[in-house]
This record gives C-alpha cells, structure tokens and sequence, in this order.
C-alpha cells in the first residue's frame, strides 16, 4: 500500500506548486502521519463538515479535493475554533487532506482542459498572460449566445445556465472554472467572443455584454466538480489497491426548478 507521502510526491510532481497563485494555498494541508498507508480515498469538491463526517463514516484514509481545506493561515489550532477545529478532527481521526486548487486549473489536462473538452471546444490553447493562463481558449461551430448556453447545460449536467448576449455570433471562446469574473476582459481582448465560467456576478456581466463580450455562468459547482475525472484516472492507474470514492454529501447545490 502507497503511504501519504509518497502519493502527495507523485502529485506534485505531476501538479506543481509552481503553477498555484501567489495568493493561494493547496496541497498536502492535513496530515496526522505521511507514513500511514493508504487504503481508501474519498474524492471531494470541498472538504465540507459533511464530507469529513462521511470519510470518518466509511474509514477512509486521505480526502482529495479542489478548493483548499485551509485557505488563510491559522493562527491558532484549537478544538473549538470556527476555522481550526475541522483540521483538529480530522488529525485525531487520522484522516489527511490534499487540496489542489489553482495549480490544477492551470495545468495541462487539469479542470480548464477538461471543461474545454467537454464543452467540445477544437483547437484549444494556453493564452500566454499571467494569470489569464490557468485559463483555456478554444473554437466551437458559430452559433448565438442562446444555443451555446443550451450547449454548456447540457454538457456539464448544470440546472441552471445564466447568460448575457454580446450580439455577436459565438466562435472563439475562454473557459475558466470556478469563479472567473477577473478574467472577462482578458478574454475580450485575446480575441474570445465568450468566456464560460461558474460565477461572475450581475453588474459585471452586464457591463461585459455592453463592452462586447458575452459571459455565460454555468455555476461555480458544475465547471469545477469535473475535476474528479483527473483523480479517478490517477489513483487507477498508479495505485488500483486503492479503493476511491466520491462524496455523496455536502457539497451539493440545490436548485429549485
């Protein structure tokens, strides 16, 4: 059985610190013993009080997830601070966090490759502008803002897809995962028609349809929880010993429809 240790190594190696933000925060977070083997994983969009309290539940070993467990520093580590005590938990239960977040949205085959394939983007490139580049532009076939919408719901499963039409056929096309308002006009003046991204907010949308770019929100949850797909493939062709899961809880959204 692979230790904690030794499967953080392979990961960044494959994922690099060097591509996460300066403002970030991710990788090996909570770790109890980076000797303890590994046996059960649980994969994760974030590691909720819900998804920590269902890896006690099944004995799982190490939580794997996009949005970092820790993101500012702690000051203290105590059982009964709001933001210290999941750590607590999960060290006394033996449980480690590795948390991939902004490295994996910039890195070949990470969350913005992904989200381009799946919205079958073609000639799919790495724009060469600071952080712009975690981003992902590509071509799709010309269609209206409306039918493009309709396209990204359809692919990422999403209930709900907000957007605004710069009225302009759609051809070229940025993708960012999450939450990617900071990039709208980045993306305007690469050339891109659209940016697809989770969140990007009212004001900001409007004031982006009337500069010329449309921008259609597909939800923070539905253009990252794809990630999963990367760590499934990892764990199963490295370490198939290792029984991996998905968190059926908390991390949910809801929607009424």
């Amino acid at each position: 059985m692979a230790t904690v240790k030794e499967i953080s190594n392979k990961l960044e190696a494959l994922i690099p610190k060097s591509l996460s933000c300066d403002w970030d925060n991710d990788g090996l977070l909570i770790c109890p013993d980076t000797g303890h083997t590994v046996s059960k994983v649980l994969i994760a969009l974030d590691a909720t009080d819900a998804v920590c309290k269902y890896a006690e539940e099944i004995g799982a070993d190490l939580i794997v997830t996009h949005h970092p467990v820790i993101f500012s520093k702690l000051a203290s580590l105590t059982s009964d601070g709001e933001k210290s005590a999941k750590a607590v938990k999960m060290i006394k239960s033996g449980i480690s966090v590795m948390s991939y977040h902004t490295r994996f949205d910039a890195m070949r085959g990470g969350i913005n490759d992904i989200l381009a394939n799946k919205l079958g983007l073609e000639n799919i490139i790495v724009p060469d502008a600071g952080e712009f580049s975690m981003c992902r532009m590509g071509e799709t076939y010309e269609m209206s803002a409306a039918s493009f919408a309709e396209k990204i719901k359809s692919a990422l499963s999403s209930p709900a897809v907000f957007y605004t039409d710069a009225g302009k056929l759609i051809k070229t096309v940025a993708v960012c995962g999450g939450d990617g308002k900071d990039f709208i006009y980045d993306a305007k003046n690469a050339g891109a028609d659209a940016l697809v991204t989770g969140r990007a907010g009212y004001n900001i949308m409007i004031d982006a349809r009337d500069a010329g770019i449309s921008v259609i929100e597909a939800g923070h949850y539905y253009t990252e929880v794809i990630f999963t797909e990367y760590f499934d493939k990892f764990f199963a062709e490295n370490y198939p010993e290792i029984e991996v899961l998905h968190s059926p809880v908390g991390c949910e959204i809801n929607c009424i429809r």
